[in-house]
């Protein structure tokens, strides 16, 4: 449940909202929200805590457009693979940073106790929080304190120490505060395509984008994808297939009405796209796994 839209095990949903309030348990899960802290609003999506003990799972993750941060305070990760590359995959990695993805990864989950806290972030946000160019962190995941540098371990103790939700976001918020003047600011540019790009699901030409920012699109692709983590073109699809995923979770769309709303040519257009990215047709995707971003709302 860190770093994809999807699951596929199923774990009871406890609802929680407003400040440091607590969710009821369901199903032996329970979940913690609270209100962004303003000054990280405009880098953030969401965030969630969450426990629960777990017997033996796997998690496909999706890409949903953000950029996630996992802190792990009990059993972490035993695996994470990504589909369609070399390699035998992560191996044993506890806290941990998800940049932007273009293709499915499958986590495995040994069962046990877990406590985790969950951060999405907006790509640009990432860029000024983590202060790395975000194409390094593509299709990756990575070690927490790769990204956070010295002190890491230290702040995981300190969280994995308090059983309080509260103290554990207000140590998270105070190290990303501190780390706003340390980042550069996205280009002017790169923001307004990324903005379009996203408020329009990814349905907008680049070619005209690049017009409107009054850059060649060669250039374009260059600045977007050292501070996105993916080409214009290519977040425009992850932006088209969130969209998709978000119509298909609310069951009230045919595969045909899916395809027009999301501006694909037809369902073939719309079933080679949710395999390239998701590995799996729309409609098992409908029957097999659940949203994790119900979770998010704040």
């Amino acid at each position: 449940m860190f770093g994809g839209r999807l699951v596929n095990h199923r774990v009871g949903r406890g609802s929680t909202t407003g400040q440091g309030v607590r969710g009821p348990e369901a199903d032996g899960l329970r979940q913690v929200t609270r209100p962004l802290h303003p000054g990280l609003r405009p880098y953030m999506r969401g965030r969630i805590g969450y426990s629960h003990l777990a017997p033996p799972y796997q998690v496909r993750m999706v890409p949903t457009g953000h950029v996630v941060l996992t802190v792990d305070l009990a059993e972490p990760f035993s695996q994470v693979r990504r589909l369609g590359t070399p390699g035998p995959g992560t191996g044993r990695i506890n806290s941990l940073v998800v940049g932007m993805e273009d293709r499915p990864a499958l986590c495995e989950h040994p069962g046990g106790r877990q406590e985790v806290i969950r951060l999405e972030f907006t790509p640009l946000g990432a860029y000024r929080l983590f202060a790395l160019p975000m194409r390094e962190l593509t299709n990756q995941v990575v070690r927490l304190d790769s990204v956070l540098g010295p002190g890491t371990d230290a702040l995981v103790e300190r969280m994995a120490a308090t059983p309080d939700w509260d103290a554990r976001f207000d140590l998270l918020d105070a190290v990303l505060l501190g780390r706003l003047d340390r980042g550069p600011a996205p280009a002017p540019e790169v923001d307004h395509v990324w903005r379009r790009l996203a408020a329009s699901a990814g349905s907008i030409p680049v070619g005209g984008l690049a017009e409107e920012v009054g850059w060649s699109r060669s250039y374009l692709v260059r600045r977007f994808t050292q501070q996105v983590g993916l080409t214009p073109k290519t977040a425009a699809r992850v932006l088209r297939f969130r969209r998709a995923t978000e119509l298909l979770a609310g069951g009230t769309v045919s595969l045909a009405g899916l395809s027009a709303a999301c501006g694909y040519y037809d369902q073939g257009h719309l079933s080679r796209e949710f395999q390239a990215l998701a590995g799996i047709t729309p409609g098992r995707m409908t029957t097999a796994t659940r949203p994790v971003e119900d979770a998010l709302a704040l």
